[in-house]
């Protein structure tokens, strides 16, 4: 019984550690992330507002270029960096936090196509590592020190992104599942969602925006021909996520092989993407662009290439060395290509929308049960009305884009259907 007992103790000292050290990164990600999403949003307003900041896309390339080169990182560092170090739990670089902060709200500032997320796991990742190394660790009770910075790093990862997305089930169950595919980190489970958690509501309390994906109920009954039809709108966002993780690795290496100056590789970028946006005659791929997928989720019309389009921004952003993330240019993808073949075959163009939101978000990270959980999150009520559309999508999407992320980092531990390509 004493022994027991000493286990029920060790155990409760353990659950209070955890519980304690996670909300701290709830609060102080919550914090950062929410300041983080103003200044994004400030920033995509301003660029509406004053015409000449979508022309200074250079000048920001060039800052870019030159916070990094004065930080000391490789304009090159990423996610991939983030995923690596919480497998093998090399120091994460401080410098990096202050780093994508800046470059991200420059590159949705003069209209680099970008999303934020990259710069949510890159903040969360380094800040949560960070805080690791200044806890007692030993106190909880932890043996596995290596684990427990890992356990701090996905907190902070969850935390930062429920506080830009406000999606907390989402945000936790996607660090657990996106690192080692086919195999999820429940140990971490409950401190990354406690800071998720308290993540958003921190945020939520300082004045961030919410982010709110309108979605009509009524649009379709879960029966045979609209089940069939979401499935084969998933195959193809399938394919489309494919493309899109083809492009973007592809572009990335290209471009730093022939452009290898970091300082000319994002004016080369700069110039791409002013001179493309002046030729369609108009700043719709630029920036997030979610103006249009909130079109899109309404039910109007948007150009049947504007998928295409995106992929092209958003290599030509990120490939040259500006900042922020792919997912939000995902959620384009899906949304313009999900409501353009939902208009094709029958299919609610809202619905549409929505199901290639979710099949292109899980096809490009591989993360079926977040990507469910984001659907709900994502869309509110009519998020749980749909739920059978959009399991439909993930695990469609999720076994048939291949063994392709947009991370690299990414191992597959479980190859899918049971085969490797």
């Amino acid at each position: 019984m004493k022994h027991q007992a000493k286990k029920i103790g060790v155990y409760a000292v353990t659950l209070l550690f955890w519980l304690a050290a996670s909300a701290a990164v709830g609060v102080i990600c919550g914090l950062l992330g929410g300041l983080f999403a103003m200044a994004v949003e400030w920033a995509t307003h301003t660029r509406g507002e004053y015409a000449l900041l979508p022309w200074l896309m250079p000048v920001a390339g060039l800052a870019i270029a030159g916070l990094y080169r004065l930080l000391r990182l490789p304009l090159s560092i990423g996610t991939d960096e983030i995923i690596k170090t919480v497998r093998t739990q090399e120091r994460v670089p401080l410098a990096m936090a202050p780093a994508i902060f800046l470059s991200t709200v420059l590159t949705h500032l003069t209209g680099g196509s970008a999303g934020r997320e990259g710069a949510a796991l890159q903040l969360g990742g380094s800040i949560g590592a960070g805080m690791a190394r200044i806890l007692p660790l030993e106190k909880a009770g932890e043996k596995a020190e290596n684990d427990a910075v890992r356990i701090f790093q996905l907190c902070g990862m969850a935390a930062l992104f429920s506080a830009l997305f406000g999606t907390p089930l989402a945000a936790a169950v996607f660090v657990v599942e996106i690192i080692d595919v086919g195999r999820i980190n429940l140990r971490a489970l409950l401190p990354a969602l406690v800071a998720a958690v308290v993540a958003k509501f921190v945020a939520l309390g300082i004045g961030a925006p919410a982010e709110v994906f309108p979605l009509a109920s009524g649009l379709a009954a879960a029966q045979a021909l609209p089940l069939l039809q979401t499935v084969l709108l998933s195959i193809v966002c399938a394919l489309a996520a494919i493309l899109f993780c083809f492009v973007m690795h592809r572009s990335s290496r290209l471009f730093r092989k022939w452009i290898p100056n970091d300082f000319l590789r994002v004016l080369a970028g700069a110039a791409a993407v002013i001179a493309l946006a002046l030729l369609l005659g108009t700043q719709d791929y630029r920036g997030g662009g979610m103006h249009v997928i909130h079109a899109a989720l309404t039910g109007e019309s948007v150009p049947a290439l504007a998928f295409l389009l995106k992929i092209a921004f958003t290599a030509l952003s990120l490939g040259t060395g500006y900042k922020g993330g792919e997912i939000v240019p995902s959620f384009f993808i899906g949304a313009t290509l999900g409501t353009t073949l939902a208009g094709l075959i029958g299919f609610p163009p809202a619905l549409g929308a929505a199901v290639g939101i979710i099949a292109l978000f899980c096809g490009v990270t591989n993360a079926p049960l977040a990507s469910i959980l984001l659907a709900v999150e994502l869309f509110g009520t009519a998020g749980a009305e749909y739920l059978l559309f959009f399991g439909i999508a993930s695990v469609v999407s999720y076994a048939l884009s291949g063994h392709i992320s947009l991370y690299h980092a990414q191992t597959l531990v479980e190859p899918k259907l049971g085969h490797r390509n």
